[in-house]
């Protein structure tokens, strides 16, 4: 059973709802140790004291911002947690939004919420009401000790927070190596066979189509070395061709996708473990809702805390 990692509660208006937070991702990446090379045995890495080598305990180690060359203040946490002790267990929702105002890159990590006693009424509410309106909330939560701006949205009959970047925490594209927005731009032609070469591979998003592939050759390879099995390395890719001619990639990728052929990659190709369709259907194109039920998006992982 998942333990909650969190308790508070959710605060709109003058209700609140009782809530415990639960992690909604397992990342699966395979985490290496560090072994001395010559006896097998792990490394073990120690908190030493700059000035003089000795290991400092760890209730010695307190937080410190660096203001200057080798000038620090030091700052405890009872500190901190005095700055907005109200926001520490509260979900202050500060405004609703819609969901598509949201852009993804401000998402960071997703946690599921769940009524805690006594919530279940307000909290079934706050769910439905989003959903009939379309709506994402948005807030600030404290989270280890970090104020953070944060979305609700409800997925089913379950309330997710999204924690999100701010907004002076997400760099503008301006000035990227190689882009050149004044550059050629498309044809009418090619955009017309790109956009049909997109209309060709589209389809509802389902995320069993997508496997982390290299996540599973490295645990084959941990299995067959664990088994004493001689791994012979892999040949090197070969580099990618350039394209020199734009217009005849796109006739390529599209005869390709109409013939069923391997070249262009995607759902539903050897490999990925699903069937691939017999044939593409055309979408009928449908008008826009008034109220769309919001649909979970998967934000980037954030490296660090």
């Amino acid at each position: 059973m998942p333990r909650a990692i969190w308790s508070g509660a959710i605060s709109f208006g003058l209700v609140n709802v009782p809530v415990k937070l639960y992690a909604a991702t397992s990342p699966k990446t395979v985490r290496f140790n560090q072994l001395n090379a010559r006896t097998g045995a792990r490394i073990k890495q120690k908190r030493v004291d700059a000035s003089t080598g000795e290991e400092v305990a760890y209730e010695d180690i307190v937080k410190g911002y660096e203001i200057g060359p080798d000038r620090w203040v030091t700052i405890e946490p009872e500190e901190l947690d005095a700055l907005d002790p109200k926001a520490t267990h509260t979900i202050d929702v500060e405004a609703f939004v819609d969901l598509a105002e949201i852009d993804p890159i401000y998402y960071d990590a997703s946690y599921y919420l769940a009524p805690a006693p006594g919530g279940a009424r307000p909290y079934h509410l706050l769910t439905e009401a989003l959903a009939a309106e379309g709506k994402v909330a948005v807030g600030r939560v404290v989270l280890r000790s970090r104020q953070q701006l944060c979305a609700l949205r409800p997925v089913g009959e379950v309330l997710t927070l999204t924690t999100m970047l701010w907004g002076d925490e997400v760099n503008a594209p301006d000035g990227l190596d190689g882009f050149d927005a004044a550059g050629e731009p498309a044809s009418p032609k090619e955009l017309e066979m790109a956009r049909a070469l997109i209309e060709m591979q589209s389809g509802p998003f389902d995320p069993g189509d997508y496997h982390d592939e290299y996540r599973q050759r490295v645990l084959a390879l941990i299995e067959q070395k664990a088994n004493g099995e001689t791994v012979a390395p892999a040949p090197a890719p070969a580099p990618a061709a350039a394209v020199p001619d734009l217009m005849a990639a796109l006739e390529a990728s599209l005869a390709a996708v109409r013939d069923g052929a391997d070249a262009v990659p995607g759902p539903g190709r050897p490999g990925t473990g699903r069937p691939r369709p017999a044939k593409p259907k055309p979408r009928a194109k449908k008008s826009t809702p008034a109220a769309p039920t919001p649909a979970v998006r998967a934000p980037a992982r954030k490296r660090g805390s």
